[in-house]
This record gives structure tokens, sequence and C-alpha cells, in this order.
């Protein structure tokens, strides 16, 4: 995360042209280097890493589609129950 000593502030990536801070024009640390980093859309660095979900973050959607299928599953047996027992 690229950071401005004079401003006292972090700046995000997509924010910055050329590892300069937009308000004071200091070197920012952590900033990436724009002569190697490859122009993206609109002549700014690209982002080369693309950042994935943690594996915990699958478990709990794989756990909540267990989950909500079971719920579907009992209600439906429910619904199918009851109206058996009306008729």
């Amino acid at each position: 995360m690229p950071w401005c000593d004079d401003c006292a502030k972090f700046w995000s990536l997509p924010s910055l042209r050329d590892g300069t801070c937009p308000t004071c024009g200091s070197p920012l640390e952590g900033a990436p280097d724009s002569s190697s980093a490859p122009a993206g859309a609109g002549g700014q660095p690209a982002v080369e890493e693309q950042t994935k979900a943690p594996w915990h973050f699958k478990l709990l959607l794989v756990a909540l589609v267990v989950y909500l299928s079971y719920r579907a599953y009992q209600g439906v047996w429910w619904v199918g129950h009851t109206w058996l027992h009306l008729f």
C-alpha cells in the first residue's frame, strides 16, 4: 500500500500515475515503479497479481450451499407431508 510521509496518507494504486503523491508530488513508499510495470488501460500500470478468495471463504460457501440445500429439502418434505394429511 503506497504511503506518503508528507501527507500522512495511504493511496490506492488506481489513484497513482507515476509513483508520486497526487497531492504533494513526493515519491511514495511502496508504490510500484511506473517504468517497470506494463501499462494497462488508460496508461496506468497494470496490476499483475490477481487476488484469490481465501480457502476458508470457499469452505464457508460450500457449507452454505449444503445447508441451504438441506433446508430446501426439509421444506419440500414438510409441504408434501402436510398436504397429504389435509386431503
